[in-house]
């Protein structure tokens, strides 16, 4: 990742042409703070036109940012901008850009008088300069940050005053997103148009299809809790039948109980039928005997039961005198 680290302006808008102050910036954040007319604006339209070779907007092509002659009483005065920045490879690169406005006859004239690179050479541990034109260093400069001109000037170092860009009319906003995402000839602007445009479509039937899914969980989701709630009411159910189970139960015992019991005296009752039976057949045996008997007595004695008793304690006592 390439990053910016010291700056040096000379002779621009506020900066005078001998001033030695370096601006550090720190990571992961610098913050650049002061009054009006400090030079705020004036870092960031210098770091803009050190990585981009574009001057800040509303500054009369360069007429603006660089001293006036006549206010310093000469003919010409120059600027300079000197920026430090590692490139995206790590390497240590010192860009030197230098300006340079005349006062002519009937008018000023503004021009860069010189495109420096510095590196320092691996082995030797030298300073190299390469000079370059312009438009050369304007191509070079991206190319080492890894970053594309049009996101140099329009995202990370755009002026305050083209900042509201993203609110431009369509064309223009559209130029502008093909220049940030233009790589190789192809506009990655429109390749992006059409990735987040499927990405949309897929992420819609995603959607309907989770919502499918959902509907499809909620359904079962309802059958679930009514099914709880029949499992519930069974299980009220079964606890009562258990209960209604455990009274029969015991109702069954003590009918058992009465069974048995009938049994028991249905048994002796049929034993006393039986005897009634046998005794009834004793009874008439011992009857018709009687009446044979009696048809064959001889005479019939008349006394009374008392009499016959008393008859048969005295033969008792007869016999054994």
């Amino acid at each position: 990742m390439s990053t910016v680290d010291k700056m040096l302006i000379k002779g621009i808008r506020s900066f005078g042409p001998e001033n030695k102050h370096v601006v550090t910036f720190f990571r992961p954040l610098t913050l650049i703070v002061g009054p009006n007319g400090a030079g705020k604006t004036t870092i960031i339209e210098c770091l803009k036109l050190s990585c981009t070779g574009e001057l800040p907007p509303n500054s009369r092509s360069g007429h603006s940012f660089i001293h006036d002659p006549k206010v310093a009483g000469e003919t010409e005065t120059k600027g300079q901008i000197k920026l430090r920045f590692k490139t995206a490879a790590g390497k240590d690169v010192v860009c030197i850009r230098s300006f340079q406005l005349t006062q002519k006859a009937s008018k000023m004239e503004f021009k860069a008088i010189e495109s420096v690179l510095q590196t320092i050479n691996p082995h030797t541990g030298e300073k190299v300069c390469l000079s370059y034109r312009c438009a050369d260093m304007d191509r070079e400069i991206p190319a080492l940050m890894g970053v594309s001109k049009a996101i140099l000037e329009n995202v990370i170092f755009v002026h305050q005053d083209e900042s509201n860009w993203p609110l431009q009319d369509p064309s223009t906003l559209k130029k502008k997103f093909d220049d940030i995402f233009l790589l190789h000839g192809t506009s990655y602007y429109t390749k992006a148009l059409e990735v987040i445009k499927k990405l949309h479509k897929d992420q819609a039937q995603e959607i309907k299809t989770y919502k499918l899914k959902l509907e499809h969980l909620q359904t079962l989701k309802d059958a679930a809790y009514k099914l709880r709630e029949n499992i519930a009411q069974d299980q009220e159910k079964s606890e009562s039948l258990k209960t209604q189970m455990k009274e029969l139960e015991m109702s069954i015992q003590g009918v058992e109980s009465k069974i048995t019991h009938t049994e028991t005296t249905l048994k002796e009752l049929r034993k006393l039928q039986d005897q009634i039976s046998t005794n009834t057949t004793a009874r008439s045996t011992l009857f018709k005997l009687q009446q044979t008997q009696y048809a064959a007595l001889v005479e019939e004695n008349e006394d009374t039961d008392e009499e016959l008793r008393n008859g048969k304690q005295n033969l008792k006592r007869e016999l054994l005198y």
